[in-house]
């Protein structure tokens, strides 16, 4: 900061007001980074006044764009920012600056990607990550692009192109030792991708050493990125003491817990915090993206607290939003969320179908633990159309990955599904038949017609089923049913 001030100052001296704006947006830019957004107003008003002495176009009065575009977005004008981006562009060329062409390609790719514009986005982010690869930009320039591309690419589930730009990002790091704000976002979207491979080992060491990071200038917000994927790890593994600490950090840190909190809380069988907790987080925002990485969650929570309506609304809009942003990734999720409200309104063949195409698309992605997950769904469907053997080859494939993984609350769930199959809470055939209708959300009368029973039999069978389970709600049965894997 103090090197670009003493710069700025020196242009003014020469009266060299080109470099002098060029320092002076520079300013703006670092501040706006580091959230000083009156202080980086100030800078780029100064700037825009120096250009405006000129009297003539130059380059600088295209990097100024770049900060009105972004004023456009920040206020909800698509269009007004795609005019800023379109400008900067066009003299990008004009004074064949590789650095402002490197810039606005990057916003606009981040521009049209929010906008649901997935293909024209990536082909936008890939085109300043050709520059960014082929030492076209300064480091900084580099440092912001790859850093856009790996982020943008993570949130629309453009999964191949986040590794590939993330293994060029870690290696581009290693080589810019000094420029250690890039470094912290480079570890957490590194950690990011290894925990989706896998390798819940590394992931965790990867955080684990951004948060031991002492280096001046590292990016705050990356920390309680890192706290977060450190409590992931936790959770996934069954540490619950450690998962709810690093979730306490994340949260002191200005990192919003969820969805991982309130899955953490389902797994403590505190299933109306759960829902509390899932409710608010998609309560308090309205983006499309930021939505679709709540809704599986929501899906799960709500169909374990019995509210399968709840469930089937979370499924559609998470379906809306991927046929908005395309991509396979995204399609999987709403794929893999419509089997599960398929399966517990009892519809095990449709849900079938959905599972298999979600796990067909994570298995490509490369994340063995969702598939795992997907897998213990389509065992669960093949045993509710009586293919016991299909459904524990199922089963037993997906138990394989959580045990080289380590994921114990899963091997648990996968032993209490098993053990339900053996002996499902003292249920008989018929017992458990109604179960299954009533978490379909079928009504006592709906399920006497459906099994040619009269509805006081039906009504004498909940009982029975409420007692045997020990619990006093049908909303408590039906949650009781999706946690063993009854329907």
């Amino acid at each position: 900061m103090k090197l670009l001030e003493r710069l700025h100052r020196t242009y003014l001296d020469r009266d060299d007001r080109v470099q002098a704006a060029r320092a002076a947006f520079w300013l703006g830019q670092r501040l706006s980074f580091d959230g000083e957004q009156g202080r980086a107003s100030g800078w780029y008003g100064r700037a825009e006044t120096l250009v405006a002495e000129l009297g003539q176009p130059c380059a600088e009065v295209g990097y100024l764009q770049l900060p009105k575009a972004q004023a456009c977005l920040a206020r909800g004008d698509g269009a007004g920012a795609l005019r800023a981006v379109a400008r900067a562009v066009e003299l990008g060329e004009r004074f064949d600056e590789p650095d402002l062409l490197g810039l606005a390609h990057s916003l606009e790719g981040r521009i049209r990607l929010g906008a649901g514009e997935v293909r024209q986005g990536l082909a936008l982010l890939d085109q300043a990550m050709v520059a960014a690869t082929s030492d076209e930009l300064s480091p900084i320039v580099t440092g912001i692009v790859y850093c856009v591309a790996v982020e943008w690419c993570q949130r629309v589930y453009a999964l191949d192109r986040a590794r590939e730009w993330t293994t060029a990002l870690s290696t581009w790091c290693e080589s810019q030792p000094d420029l250690v704000a890039f470094s912290g976002e480079c570890r957490v979207h590194r950690a990011e991708v290894l925990e989706l491979n896998g390798d819940w080992g590394e992931a965790g060491a990867e955080a684990q050493r951004l948060l031991g990071a002492k280096q001046r200038g590292l990016d705050p917000g990356a920390g309680s990125q890192a706290c977060y994927r450190k409590a992931e790890i936790h959770r996934l593994r069954g540490e619950v003491t450690e998962a709810e600490e690093a979730f306490r950090r994340a949260s002191q840190a200005g990192r919003d817990p969820q969805p991982g909190l309130a899955l953490l809380r389902l797994a403590q069988g505190r299933t109306t915090a759960a829902v509390t907790g899932i409710g608010s987080a998609l309560a308090a925002t309205t983006d499309p993206l930021e939505r679709a990485r709540l809704l599986p969650a929501t899906v799960e929570i709500r169909l374990a607290a019995g509210d399968v309506a709840g469930a089937r609304s979370a499924s559609e809009e998470l379906g809306e939003i991927a046929r908005r942003f395309e991509g396979e990734v995204l399609a999987a999720m709403a794929a893999h969320a419509r089997g599960l409200v398929e399966l517990a309104e009892g519809h095990a063949g449709p849900a079938l179908e959905q599972l298999g195409q979600a796990f067909g698309s994570w298995q490509r992605a490369g994340a063995p633990f969702v598939a795992a997950r997907i897998r213990v769904s389509i065992g669960l469907a093949r045993r509710a159309l009586g293919d016991e053997e299909g459904a524990e080859r199922e089963l037993g494939s997906a138990g394989e990955v959580f045990q080289q993984l380590g994921a114990a609350p899963e091997l648990a769930r996968l032993e209490r599904l098993r053990a339900a199959r053996r002996t499902p809470g003292g249920l008989s055939t018929r017992e458990l038949e109604v179960l299954r209708l009533v978490a379909a959300g079928k009504t006592n009368r709906a399920i006497a017609r459906a099994l040619f029973r009269s509805e006081k039999t039906i009504d004498r069978h909940l009982s029975n089923i409420l007692l045997k389970l020990g619990v006093h709600s049908r909303a408590a049965a039906t949650s009781y049913a999706h946690r063993h894997g009854l329907v």
